[in-house]
């Protein structure tokens, strides 16, 4: 899934856009790498717990299935809307990472999934998740693993060769060992860490093409389409769907 700056849509702006459309393909479909990060932080009945970069609520809805009295934060509004038709009882704010509104030792659990990558300031990030978790709380975080491991990687490659540009380089925390050395890097220490199967399916052509190339304009979606439908034939299924396995990498830390 790519978004890029077109058509006077970047930033939180672009998430927002798109919200509706993440929500029914790439968030959905991450909720078993969520399950994994509260199965690991134990998070249940009466955990406060604060979900950073929440975006449509996915995880606080599971954590609030538990139990848990649940929060979060996005600085996209079109993402926060969706988060709190889902998950009602959660205190949502319009934030980003660097500056959370909740006072010092707020939160049993602070989680974090696909948001720190965001985040302009590492140092200060941390620090603010620091700053809100209470004295033997938790920090979970996790993020997509490197591109060989998802299936989304060999067409996303596809797409950026047909589209002139270089294939992304897997970022450190993405690759094994990587959230352990960055939690503990930030003075974390780390007590569990793990891998999450993520797989993720699609009943047709246009379904694939419109979740890899979510946020694209018609003329992107006509050129590239075919592209990504070539890449995702080892993944097509008997019925004509397409079925890809993913994997996220998660990380539970003790502050």
């Amino acid at each position: 899934m790519r978004i890029r700056e077109h058509g006077g849509v970047s930033g939180e702006d672009a998430w927002s856009a798109v919200a509706a459309g993440w929500a029914a393909t790439w968030g959905v479909a991450s909720v078993p790498a969520h399950a994994a990060l509260l199965d690991a932080a134990d998070v249940g009945a009466g955990t406060r717990l604060l979900d950073v970069g929440c975006g449509s609520g996915e995880l606080l809805r599971l954590a609030a299935d538990r139990g848990a009295r649940v929060a979060g934060c996005d600085p996209a509004s079109g993402m926060l809307a969706l988060a709190r038709r889902s998950v009602p009882v959660a205190d949502l704010r319009d934030a980003g990472t660097e500056d959370l509104p909740w006072p010092e030792g707020s939160f049993d659990v602070v989680t974090a999934v696909n948001a720190l990558a965001f985040a302009e300031d590492e140092e200060a990030a941390f620090a603010e998740l620091r700053r809100v978790l209470a004295p033997g709380g938790r920090l979970g975080i996790a993020n997509w693993a490197e591109h060989a491991a998802n299936d989304r990687g060999a067409i996303e490659a596809a797409v950026a060769e047909a589209d002139g540009e270089e294939p992304s380089p897997d970022p450190p925390e993405r690759l094994s060992g990587g959230l352990e050395r960055l939690l503990g890097e930030q003075e974390f220490a780390v007590e569990i860490a793990g891998i999450a199967e993520v797989p993720w399916t699609a009943p047709d052509d246009a379904a694939l093409i419109g979740a890899v190339l979510l946020g694209e304009d018609a003329s992107v979606l006509r050129e590239l389409g075919p592209v990504v439908v070539a890449a995702a034939a080892p993944f097509r299924t008997a019925s004509g769907g397409y079925r890809l396995m993913n994997r996220f990498r998660w990380a539970v830390a003790g502050s």
